[in-house]
């Protein structure tokens, strides 16, 4: 079963930057997509940024320029890099990773971490 564990959320001001971890029980080269995802108060879940196994990074426009992803496959790690932090960037943040076998495809998740943008 895997297993994804994020860390690195908190309360940061305004204009701060925070560097969110997602580690994973397995190698991340198993996975043909690893994302991060949020979600705001009251609101659903929501894309933020994801990468292919190729490398190809997508990112939601709210967060483009702003933060970065990024993968460490000899720590079986995902990151998001967070800088310029507004206070609508304040949600729980997801790591999720999807694995394909065949023309199946697996989802899975983290438990979620907190981030709070607020002066």
């Amino acid at each position: 079963q895997v297993q994804l564990v994020e860390s690195g959320g908190g309360l940061v001001q305004p204009g701060g930057s925070l560097r969110l971890s997602c580690a994973a029980s397995g190698s991340i080269s198993n996975f043909y997509t690893m994302g991060w995802y949020r979600q705001p108060p009251g609101k659903q879940r929501e894309l933020v940024a994801r990468i292919r196994s190729a490398g190809i990074t997508n990112y939601s426009d709210s967060v483009k320029g702003r933060f970065t992803i990024s993968t460490d496959n000899a720590k079986n790690a995902v990151y998001l890099q967070m800088n310029s932090l507004k206070p609508e960037d304040t949600a729980v943040y997801y790591c999720k990773a999807e694995k394909l076998v065949g023309s199946v495809r697996d989802d899975y998740w983290g438990q979620g971490t907190q981030v709070t943008v607020s002066s």
